[in-house]
């Protein structure tokens, strides 16, 4: 599942988006008050959608436009300031079945731009995600997250390491 990071500078709009996802099944991974809070956590994550409401995420899209999709939830005169292409536009009000319908459209979308692995990769990667989220009690993409930042900042391959996790030869996070 595409991690979600909600960034408004209004809490009732940050709690709000949130418990409309979390009803549909989407977890949030986190919620940003400010545009400094929403570029640390773009950079800890990595990948994912990004729901943006009273916040100019222009500068930020141009940082991270490769690895995220973007969502303005605005006014229309909120939205035609955004100069961006790459961010897709939802103007305020909208319901929440308009909401929850454009974030399932990004999420294919970032699904599409994902490198997929396959075969003997693929479970590799998911048979080492269950065992860290069976050891350490934690969600899929908590583990996948961890085992993200563990091969990068050992400069290998996820499949690489997930194989010396379940041979048990390496660090598990």
């Amino acid at each position: 599942m595409s991690r979600i990071v909600i960034a408004s500078a209004s809490e009732a709009s940050r709690n709000q988006l949130a418990r409309l996802l979390a009803s549909s099944g989407y977890a949030v991974f986190r919620l940003c008050a400010s545009e400094g809070e929403l570029r640390r956590t773009l950079t800890e994550c990595e990948d994912g959608i990004v729901l943006v409401s009273g916040i100019q995420p222009d500068d930020v899209v141009a940082d991270f436009g490769d690895s995220f999709q973007f969502l303005l939830i605005g006014r229309p005169e909120t939205l035609d300031t955004c100069e961006s292409p790459q961010v897709f536009k939802l103007s305020y009000p909208c319901s929440g079945s308009a909401v929850l319908g454009a974030v399932e459209m990004l999420t294919q979308l970032h699904y599409m731009r994902l490198p997929r692995r396959e075969g003997r990769d693929k479970a590799l990667v998911e048979d080492a995600k269950r065992l860290l989220m069976d050891k350490y009690r934690i969600d899929e993409p908590e583990a996948h997250r961890r085992m993200q930042q563990y091969a990068m900042r050992h400069n290998m391959k996820m499949t690489d390491y997930a194989a010396q996790l379940l041979q048990g030869g390496s660090n598990d996070g």
